[in-house]
C-alpha cells in the first residue's frame, strides 16, 4: 500500500498595494455606515417610528446604510463611496439642522448622549472614508 502526497496550491487572498489600503479604507467606511444605521434602526425601534416625518426617515437611513455597507464590502465600484459620502453628510446635516431652534420636522436635539456620539462620529468617518477611498481608488494618469 502507497501512500501518494498531494500538494496543494494556496493563493493568497490579501491585497498589497494600492488594493490592500482599499479594502481596508471600505471596510472601515462600511463600519461607519452600519454603526450609523444601527443607531437609526434602535433609535427608530424606541419611539422614534411614531413621529410621522422623521420616523420613517430613521427606517429608510437605518435600512440604506445596512445595504450601503455591504454594497461598500462587495462591489468595487466608485458609488458605494459616493454614497458613503452623501449618506454621512445627509445623515449629520439633518442632526444639525435638528439641533437649532426650529428644528427639523418637530424634532428638537442636543449633542449629548452616546447614540449622538456614535452616529455624529460614525458620519462624518464615513465621509472621510469615503473620500480617501475615491482617491486611493482613482485611476492612474499616465
Amino acid at each position: 500500500m502507497t501512500t501518494s502526497t498531494t500538494t496543494r496550491r494556496t493563493t493568497s487572498t490579501w491585497h498589497t498595494g494600492p488594493t490592500a489600503v482599499s479594502d481596508v479604507v471600505r471596510g472601515l467606511a462600511a463600519a461607519c455606515v452600519m454603526l450609523s444605521a444601527v443607531v437609526h434602526l434602535d433609535l427608530w425601534a424606541g419611539g422614534m417610528k411614531a413621529l410621522s416625518v422623521v420616523g420613517p426617515a430613521f427606517l429608510l437611513n437605518g435600512v440604506g446604510g445596512i445595504v450601503l455597507g455591504v454594497l461598500l464590502l462587495v462591489w468595487r465600484h466608485w458609488l458605494p463611496l459616493v454614497g458613503a459620502i452623501g449618506f454621512g453628510l445627509a445623515t449629520l446635516a439633518a442632526f444639525v439642522i435638528s439641533t437649532t431652534p426650529s428644528g427639523f420636522f418637530g424634532v428638537h436635539e442636543r449633542w449629548t448622549g452616546i447614540p449622538v456620539w456614535l452616529a455624529a462620529v460614525s458620519e462624518a468617518g464615513a465621509v472621510v472614508l469615503g473620500v480617501v477611498g475615491l482617491l486611493v481608488e482613482r485611476p492612474a494618469r499616465t
